[in-house]
């Protein structure tokens, strides 16, 4: 028990040994009728920084490349989606469930100004309300066949976003910003959040972070000099992008017509999130060393067992880990042993690594065509195995681990 502790357990996200309440499971199961890929979500520290444009904007651009895109609109009190959208029709329900709405270009939104009666009611509840409507919103809408899912969060800390990384199998989030430099401070508290609930970052945007003059030519730094660059090398992260002050801007989402903007500002994101639906490598932050990147490791099993052959393996473990942490975990049945097949097919699903008891020197090969590292010798429990070649105890085999460096 920490000196600051209150005994409040119901309060504390804490996991210690003086627990006398256990945490409650808040993970919201998603319609049956629903598929939903990759859930992003769009936060920020404080409002007025552009977090809804930036989720549409986002959202927009997956949508032009041909992947089926949602928003799930979680600020309650100050919906603004269905606006940028000229989305004006009410969501419809039946006995099945509730159904969002279409944009023109065919993005689904479901938005709390789509059940109000008009959209200048105010919803005035209390925060636990809220974020129940929200997990509604996930569970109860029947989203159809969606790749991309950018969800727009209420800025700050509070119910919706706790209750969003509590019930939703998010994938990353995008932190949004502006060029003030008390934003520094505000920053820091959402990334934190997004740590100590160990929801993955993918980057900074910076909104409002210049004026281009049409006339000279020139970026004018309106709000002042950026800092940024000086946020994301605290935090270790990417910027993604930095969003113009444009009245054209403005001017389309006032007139409903945000698919109409055009802009490069997220080309360079898109291809990052299109990596992750692949279930390739996404680089998610910058470090003093160079780019990290999550590490994808698989284990030829039967059951959770390493099996002895790799010809016999009847499944394979994966393990995905950040910073030698294992944080996901999955198990795919084996789809068979065609010739060169299995090594596109890890390659495929993003993994670095295959660790198998034994294996013979044509596969090794194969394998290490398709960039995966080989680690054989292995025995026992197939996790164990895993976290053991995270540690450098387990010796790899076949070509040499450039990140631990182990010997062959």
């Amino acid at each position: 028990m920490s000196e600051d502790c209150n005994q409040d357990c119901g309060s504390c996200m804490e996991d210690c040994a003086d627990r006398t309440e256990q945490p409650v499971d808040f993970t919201g199961k998603l319609h049956e009728l629903s598929s939903v890929k990759k859930v992003i979500g769009i936060v920020s520290g404080k409002g007025g920084v552009g977090k809804s444009l930036v989720t549409s904007l986002l959202a927009v651009a997956m949508n032009r490349r041909g992947h089926r895109t949602a928003i799930l609109d979680a600020d309650v009190t100050g919906s603004s989606i269905p606006k940028m959208f000229g989305v004006n029709e009410r969501a419809r329900s039946d006995e099945l469930g509730l159904y969002p709405v279409r944009s023109k270009s065919g993005i689904e939104i479901m938005s709390m100004n789509l059940l109000l009666e008009k959209d200048t009611d105010p919803v005035i509840w209390r925060g636990p309300l809220i974020a129940g409507v929200v997990k509604q919103f996930w569970t109860d809408v029947i989203w159809h066949d969606i790749d991309f899912m950018f969800i727009d969060l209420p800025p700050g800390t509070g119910d919706v976003p706790l209750t969003v990384f509590q019930s939703i199998a998010v994938d990353g989030i995008v932190v949004v910003t502006s060029p003030q430099e008390l934003v520094s401070m505000i920053v820091s508290k959402a990334v934190n959040m997004a740590e100590m609930m160990n929801i993955p970052i993918f980057g900074l945007v910076e909104n409002m972070s210049y004026f281009h003059c049409p006339d000279n030519g020139k970026d004018y730094q309106i709000f002042g000099e950026s800092h940024i660059e000086e946020i994301a090398k605290k935090h270790n992260l990417k910027v993604l992008a930095k969003l113009p002050i444009d009245p054209k801007i403005a001017a389309a989402c006032d007139a409903g017509a945000v698919e109409s903007i055009e802009g490069d500002w997220f080309d360079q994101t898109a291809d990052s999130f299109e990596k992750t639906e692949n279930n390739e490598v996404m680089e998610i932050a910058v470090t003093n060393e160079g780019s990290h990147k999550v590490m994808k490791i698989a284990v030829a099993s039967e059951g959770d067992r390493v099996t002895e052959h790799f010809g016999h393996c009847e499944n394979f473990n994966i393990y995905e880990a950040e910073n030698n942490q294992i944080v996901r975990s999955e198990s795919i049945p084996n789809p068979g042993h065609k010739p060169g097949f299995l090594p596109k097919f890890l390659n495929e699903l993003g993994v670095n690594v295959i660790i198998s008891g034994g294996m013979g020197g044509g596969a090794v090969d194969l394998f290490n065509e398709d960039n995966i590292e080989v680690v054989v010798g292995a025995s026992g429990d197939a996790k164990a195995a895993a976290e053991a070649y995270l540690t450098g105890a387990l010796a790899s085999t076949g070509n040499v681990c450039h990140e631990h460096q182990h010997s062959d």
